[in-house]
């Protein structure tokens, strides 16, 4: 989705030429995996960091075409919404000093995007949820000027027949309300982490990564306010869910045609079966006819930027062009401070690498549903979850982190070159949080009982913390 398209008007003969070269390109992908066409055997990271741009008064300033041509940076790019920018880093071979350089690279990117939004005065933030965001501020007036966004939000309302989407949460408080457009997806920002993986083994690798959605998600909650309702820990899970719903209700059950999805089962034998269900199972939303080499497998690639599963396979290309599979987690919210989001990573990478190179397939001893489950509870409860693993028994998250997945974490990340010193850093932030207790979320949630419920100022102090730079776990109330 991070393409633009050129038209936004569609007729029902270009649907029918993009699902017909959507499977033209998903037949030859599967050509392509037989005769070998994934030699690349390395593991390479990368991440993409949502952010937002706010006014002095912590409200969502809606200047981001203005911004990022002040900034010119072309790892910067916008979002769904005019106070939403997304940053980038160039992908790094995974090895000693992986989890350092994602550190510097990240701090190096935000002080330039700071410098640039203080000459605008305007200030970047990162947060699962912008405590502050009005309803006003979700509006169609706000979009960016992309013509990607404008056929996504008209092609989810065809597919509805013109109904409103209907948000429906329920956590200490409940949310209820409905919406003629899609932006309130707006209001979800992430850290994504991608993980490019030898082909062979990527099934294992994206199995894995579902049954470390929850742990990894519990530790990382960030996005507990929404309207002034106290909602879930990660709020970000179920609004996400059900801003771009095409079909059924939008609650927890799995309907047909979710477009932001845990997904329907684990892969058995090849990555490529997820190409397979997006053929069979997901209409098309951007019809657009591209004129990139079938080669490169463009109709697939859109049309897969256009389902977000909260593991999402990518087919990219290299410099030389050679092609690879990579695997994006989207579980994480932005924020609270760039140590912390490192510390997420460095629990994600050491995690899913240490399930999946297991003897016997973590998958066989957790049922796929179960796994389901564990994400869900931690998007509601956080640290407060009780999760299911491997053995058959109920952990609560913190004890579970602390005794399985910090260990398996280590581990992981021992296997993939981590020197003793880097993997202490960066998981020892990990293991305070969880002893302490206290998520982004956590202390959102604290801070403003502390306050008497002013958000305003709350968020002010979420701000002056996260420019210290100091983690969550150290944050006073």
């Amino acid at each position: 989705m991070g393409q633009e398209i050129e038209r936004t008007r569609f007729s029902e003969d270009d649907f029918q030429c993009f699902a017909g070269k959507l499977a033209d390109e998903t037949a030859a992908l599967r050509s392509f995996e037989k005769s070998g066409g994934f030699p690349d055997s390395r593991y390479v990271a990368g991440f993409e960091l949502e952010a937002w741009l706010l006014d002095h008064s912590g409200l969502p300033n809606p200047v981001n075409e203005a911004y990022l041509r002040a900034l010119n940076d072309p790892l910067v790019v916008p979002e769904l919404s005019r106070f939403n920018v997304e940053l980038n880093a160039p992908p790094l071979e995974v090895g000693a000093g992986l989890l350092a350089a994602m550190e510097e690279s990240l701090l190096a990117t935000l002080d330039r995007c700071q410098r640039v939004a203080h000459g605008m005065d305007t200030v970047l933030a990162m947060i699962g949820i912008l405590p502050t965001i009005r309803n006003e501020d979700l509006c169609l007036a706000n979009m960016s000027v992309m013509k990607r966004f404008d056929v996504l939000n008209a092609q989810v309302l065809r597919q509805r027949d013109g109904a409103p989407i209907r948000i429906d949460i329920e956590g200490e408080d409940h949310l209820r309300l409905s919406r003629p457009d899609v932006m309130l997806e707006a209001a979800t920002t992430s850290f994504q982490l991608h993980l490019q993986v030898p082909f062979d083994q990527a099934g294992r690798y994206y199995n894995a990564s579902l049954i470390c959605c929850a742990p990894l998600l519990a530790v990382a909650v960030n996005s507990p306010l929404l309207f002034g309702q106290r909602l879930w820990r990660e709020t970000r899970v179920p609004l996400f869910e059900q801003s771009v719903e095409l079909g059924g209700f939008a609650g927890l059950a799995e309907p047909t045609l979710r477009r932001v999805t845990f997904g329907r089962g684990y892969v058995a034998s090849s990555l490529l079966e997820l190409f397979d269900e997006n053929l069979e199972h997901y209409p098309v939303l951007l019809p657009m006819p591209l004129v990139e080499p079938p080669s490169r497998y463009p109709h697939l690639r859109l049309h897969n930027g256009a389902i977000w599963r909260w593991v999402r396979p990518l087919i990219g290309f290299d410099t030389a062009g050679q092609a690879h599979v990579r695997l994006e987690q989207r579980v994480l919210p932005s924020g609270p401070t760039v140590l912390d989001m490192v510390a997420n990573a460095a629990l994600n990478f050491g995690l899913v690498h240490a399930l999946a190179r297991r003897p016997r397939a973590a998958e066989a001893d957790l049922p796929f549903a179960v796994a389901r489950a564990n994400f869900y509870a931690a998007a509601r409860h956080g640290l407060q979850a009780e999760l299911t693993w491997l053995d058959g028994n109920r952990y609560p998250a913190r004890d579970f982190v602390l005794q399985i997945g910090m260990p398996l974490a280590q581990h992981g990340l021992r296997e993939f070159g981590l020197p003793e010193a880097e993997i202490e850093r960066y998981l020892g932030v990990l293991e305070a949080r969880v002893r302490s207790g206290q998520t982004g979320a956590d202390w959102q949630l604290r801070r403003l009982d502390r306050l008497g419920g002013d958000v305003h100022r709350m968020m002010d102090d979420y701000l002056d913390n996260q420019r210290a730079g100091a983690p969550v776990h150290e944050w006073s109330l």
